[in-house]
């Protein structure tokens, strides 16, 4: 094996992996490095997002869905079926299969490209060199042209609420219960808390989750954080605001959590208690002292509009730098940079990046929140639309939640759409196409959308801005 690449690419989640593959098709010779192993020894590739993070979230959300939709609703369809009874061992392996399948193909596209994957852990040294530990501890240097850093991030963990791996886990060991716990307690009602204790929750398990702060989801549009709680609760998660714990210990198989309020102190008292309180840069041990690459005070790395740190020819991209932790944010950066090595001049629009909460319905939102728009003093009209209204909605039995556009009071461009209900993340996306090309709520209210589909929500939406929503009175609109 060379010693010598055009770039080599430290982390093969989202970010590295699909910035080695575009580094690769653009004819330039490219190396990525992982750590982690695979049951064979083998390097194993896609990162947190494929292997713990994003895709087997999603498995288990997706089977613990229809569960419940089996369990709960297949009747008012008209479907009658004996009392469904949940496998979660099958259920696991599943996710499992579908993890080894997405992994796979990642290797697979990398032997199509001529990426070349080196096991190990990445080290940039200066001059733009990697050095790289493997499991074995030999240690080797690569000649980099250029290095990508794409580390990726690690779950974040609280001295009150030491994980063990059996009964006080983190977002990877909840992908891995081999059974439904009776009481489930989540530490975190952030996009991972809701939805793996929607996982649970769905599957019987009583689930009470434990937010220190006392607004939820306060980065979405208060409107739709307000819907969302509500659709949330009438599913019977117990969210509790306000609630800062300050102990958790495992006692008889038990884990008792001690919590402050305004109440004052609280106990519960758990089968497993996940902390799902966020995450944090991957940056430890990743940097010589004498990179030249620099962290902030969170230990983010330090990068410009392109992703170039301060160090010449060394880039970072994804969970390690700035913005927000978004498995689609961190592949593109991952191609703006293996662009512009290239030479070609291209740039990322951060401000249409969509953000997805996968629980049922999910929450969809991109552009900006009616409290920043008032926090930034910008005039705008709003228009919403219920999914209540919508005949497809209705027809799927899943009319919870609503679309929310914002857009310029002068000028009429959509300045963000917030969406709670079916579909939330794919609806979205049309909004994010017509904002990427500067739309209007007119021009949207002017497309044809088909009829019947959950689409025609948006459509309605755009019209309401302007007070012209065929399925729903209108509001007057403000002079």
């Amino acid at each position: 094996m060379s010693d010598k690449f055009d770039v080599v690419v430290i982390g093969s989640g989202p970010a590295g992996y699909v910035a080695a593959i575009k580094a690769a098709q653009l004819g330039l010779n490219t190396a990525c490095v992982e750590q982690w192993l695979d049951d064979k020894g083998e390097v194993k590739l896609g990162g947190t997002c494929l292997n713990v993070g994003c895709i087997p979230s999603k498995a288990l959300l997706d089977s613990s869905h229809k569960f419940a939709e089996a369990r709960d609703h297949f009747k008012e369809h008209g479907i009658g079926v004996s009392k469904p009874k949940m496998d979660v061992p099958a259920m696991i392996a599943r996710k499992d299969k579908i993890v080894g399948q997405l992994t796979g193909g990642i290797a697979g596209l990398f032997k199509h490209n001529g990426v070349t994957p080196i096991q190990g852990r990445g080290k940039v040294l200066a001059g733009a060199k990697v050095e790289v530990t493997n499991a074995k501890g030999e240690v080797s240097v690569l000649e980099a042209g250029n290095v990508i850093i794409a580390a990726g991030s690690v779950p974040v963990n609280i001295p009150p609420a030491p994980v063990d791996g059996e009964h006080i886990v983190d977002s990877t060991g909840a992908l891995e219960f081999t059974e439904v716990p009776k009481r489930l307690g989540v530490i975190g009602a952030g996009v991972i808390g809701l939805e793996l204790g929607s996982v649970w929750g769905r599957l019987g398990a009583e689930v009470v989750v434990l937010e220190a702060l006392d607004e939820f989801l306060p980065m979405m549009d208060a409107q739709i954080a307000k819907e969302t709680a509500k659709i949330l609760k009438k599913q019977g998660l117990d969210i509790r605001l306000g609630t800062r714990v300050t102990k958790a210990e495992v006692s008889k198989g038990k884990v008792e959590v001690t919590y402050s309020n305004a109440d004052g102190e609280q106990k519960e008292i758990f089968d497993k208690l996940i902390v799902a309180v966020g995450r944090r840069p991957r940056s430890e041990e990743l940097l010589a002292s004498d990179s030249g690459v620099s962290l902030d005070e969170r230990g983010f790395i330090y990068v410009d509009d392109y992703c170039a740190t301060e160090a010449p020819h060394v880039y970072a991209v994804g969970d390690v730098v700035r913005g927000p932790m978004l498995a689609h944010k961190g592949s593109e950066e991952g191609v703006m940079v293996a662009e512009r090595i290239a030479g070609k001049p291209v740039q990322m629009n951060y401000d249409v990046i969509p953000s997805v909460i996968y629980t049922h319905p999910e929450v969809a939102a991109v552009g900006k929140t009616e409290q920043q728009l008032k926090s930034e003093g910008i005039e705008y009209k709003t228009g919403v639309f219920p999914f209540v209204a919508s005949g497809r909605a209705l027809a799927a039995n899943d009319s919870d939640g609503m679309v929310k556009m914002l857009a310029d009071a002068e000028t009429d461009r959509i300045l963000g759409c917030h969406i709670v209900g079916p579909s939330a993340a794919d609806l979205v996306q049309q909004v994010v196409i017509a904002m990427e090309f500067g739309s209007s709520a007119e021009d949207l209210a002017l497309t044809v959308f088909g009829h019947p589909t959950l689409s025609e929500a948006v459509h309605e939406a755009a019209l309401a801005v302007d007070g012209h929503a065929i399925h729903i009175a209108n509001r007057k609109k403000r002079k």
